[in-house]
């Protein structure tokens, strides 16, 4: 885990509340037990237009354009802003895991699920909690 005191990056907005982990990870990618290798199918039902499966090359994969982050102006974001609620469902530390190695390092939300909020500082991620105000600007 990657420790740090401060960062500077463009931010990757994803307007959805009450994003599951599910939805951060798909449950058909969870074989693993190493932290590594869950960034490729990060929001995979949202990102992809096929339905993913493990050892699938994803570089032959259709991208759905329309999904923030295929969207190349967010390129080497590592601040994720969301909406409220993120987090939510079962409390798999592959979550964290999939947004750690996409390469997140802080994500900013008007309130997180609890076991993920803690789950993330376990892994090297910064949940930030703002008011919806203030992510809404």
């Amino acid at each position: 885990m990657k420790n740090f005191t401060s960062m500077s990056s463009i931010a990757m907005p994803l307007d959805r509340a009450n994003i599951d982990t599910d939805a951060i990870i798909p449950k058909q990618f969870l074989k693993s037990i190493k932290r590594s290798g869950f960034g490729p199918n990060l929001f995979d039902e949202w990102r992809y237009l096929d339905h993913g499966e493990p050892g699938m090359d994803n570089s032959k994969r259709p991208i759905n354009p329309e999904f923030v982050l295929n969207d190349t102006k967010y390129s080497g974001a590592q601040i994720l802003l969301t909406r409220r609620n993120f987090g939510c469902g079962s409390s798999r530390e592959h979550a964290p895991w999939a947004l750690e190695d996409y390469g997140f390092r802080a994500i900013i939300a008007p309130s997180f699920a609890d076991i993920f909020y803690n789950n993330c500082f376990k892994n090297g991620i910064l949940p930030i909690t703002l008011s919806s105000e203030i992510v809404d600007s």
